[in-house]
């Protein structure tokens, strides 16, 4: 094969507070053809997660970020993947990247589009699903709250609990994020919480026999207020806190934590990699929600590596509908 010219984004200087496109830089990088054991992937699409803002915190300064990516083998050194197969990895933010076959998980296209590995039956779905199953333990009639419930988790969390007979309240940051919720994804209620002035007074309104489980995904004024409406031996799964990925200063805890302890409440943080072992399990409930129909979801799609710093930063924005993506559009295939 000849030379292969890859793009790259890096980081080139730290963030505070919300990122900036002048943060990240993008360059060119050789790549050499893959050796045993290795292939050579073209990029396709990629994920920009709220995790991540944790992850530019860290990284060291010029060198490739990381993250979920789908693409397609362009050339082989190894007997596990042929030219032509799709796989899932977790070098995004390039065009093409080489890496050892078992770093790779060949996805079925059949069960969703591509681009949806990195959402809905991806790393989000995934999380959802554990969070709300596994953290969660919902039951029939139940009530189950979603911050950020337009999101690419929050979305998801928000079906799994319909489908598992639980009444469905959810927050999200417009006016369009509540009728796709209400309308799409079959929430009993859903509000604005940017239209709202009391929060705990508009989750009473809407939870009048409380809260048995809270998914978080935000944190902060969220947190304070699920906490106040928590039923006894009620359970929150911690997924997210968005709120605070980009304080400059550590943010006070919420102040009527202790309510935790006369309530009997379990509060538990979670990684979705703990349940690696189980992902078959989650593809097959999909598959089956997807086909009787029982699972929606929208996905925003920014056009071009160069895009993905402004798409990373609109997440914090709440610019997303759903899973925010990046097609990478490499200029040809090998």
């Amino acid at each position: 094969m000849s030379e292969i010219v890859s793009r790259e984004i890096r980081l080139k200087q730290r963030p505070v507070g919300i990122p900036k496109e002048s943060d990240f830089e993008i360059v060119e990088v050789p790549l050499a053809a893959p050796k045993a054991g290795e292939v050579l992937v073209r990029n396709i699409y990629m994920s920009v997660d709220p995790y991540m803002r944790g992850v530019v915190r860290n990284v060291a300064l010029g060198v490739p970020l990381e993250g979920g990516c789908v693409g397609q083998v362009v050339h082989s050194g190894s007997e596990s993947f042929q030219v032509g197969d799709y796989v899932l990895g977790g070098l995004g933010w390039r065009e093409y990247y080489l890496a050892r076959s078992e770093s790779l998980s060949r996805i079925d296209p059949t069960l969703a589009p591509i681009q949806s590995f990195v959402g809905t039956v991806g790393m989000p779905g995934r999380t959802a699903y554990f969070g709300l199953l596994d953290v969660g333990e919902p039951k029939a009639g139940e009530t189950v709250f979603v911050s950020a419930a337009s999101g690419a988790v929050g979305a998801i969390a928000c079906q799994i609990a319909k489908i598992k007979g639980c009444r469905v309240v959810a927050s999200a940051g417009s006016d369009q994020k509540v009728a796709w919720l209400l309308d799409k994804a079959g929430v009993d209620a859903a509000f604005n919480y940017k239209r709202v002035d009391n929060l705990t007074d508009e989750l009473q309104e809407h939870c009048p026999d409380g809260i048995d489980i809270y998914f978080e995904n935000v944190g902060g004024a969220h947190l304070e207020a699920a906490l106040s409406l928590m039923n006894m031996h009620g359970r929150i799964p911690l997924c997210g806190m968005i709120a605070h990925y980009n304080d400059v200063e550590p943010t006070p805890g919420p102040k009527n934590l202790s309510t935790a302890i006369g309530k009997r409440l379990k509060i538990q943080g979670f990684i979705v990699t703990d349940y690696a072992d189980r992902t078959s399990e989650f593809y097959a409930d999909m598959r089956q929600w997807i086909s009787e129909g029982k699972m929606h979801w929208e996905e925003t799609i920014i056009d071009g590596l160069e895009n993905a710093p402004q798409a990373f930063i609109g997440l914090f924005r709440g610019e997303n509908m759903g899973k925010m993506i990046v097609k990478i559009r490499p200029e040809a295939a090998v």
